[in-house]
């Protein structure tokens, strides 16, 4: 029983060795893969859309995602929801201002100057 074993063993390591070392059947080691990059990034031409973000998949590296991938599209979307509440605030006081402008329009002066009541 103990000779079968070691027998066991030495055949694992054996397997394990070579499934490391490559086997010899090749000329070199492993040619580098090409990673993968964003099959369909953010469209440079136009605002992003809600439609964009939903279809934004990124391709899966050894360790989750593609760091600079995630980088560039969160960079890219921050940018433009910082350049939409910018052009919300100035509407919203541009609003504010024709509001209190058409107010003070609307209140005519109860009597004109030199009339009485």
């Amino acid at each position: 029983m103990f000779l079968f074993l070691v027998v066991a063993l030495a055949v694992v390591v054996a397997a394990v060795t070579l499934a490391v070392v490559g086997g010899g059947e090749s000329d070199g080691p492993l040619p580098d893969a090409i990673p993968e990059r964003l099959q369909d990034p953010l469209p440079p031409d136009r605002p992003v859309s809600r439609a964009d973000v939903d279809d934004l998949r990124f391709p899966l590296a050894a360790r989750g995602y593609r760091m600079a991938d995630v980088d560039d599209a969160l960079n890219r979307i921050g940018a433009e929801l910082a350049e939409r509440d910018a052009r919300i605030v100035d509407l919203e006081s541009a609003l504010a201002g024709a509001r209190a402008g058409a107010h003070v329009s609307m209140e005519k002066p109860a009597h004109g100057p030199g009339e009485q009541q």
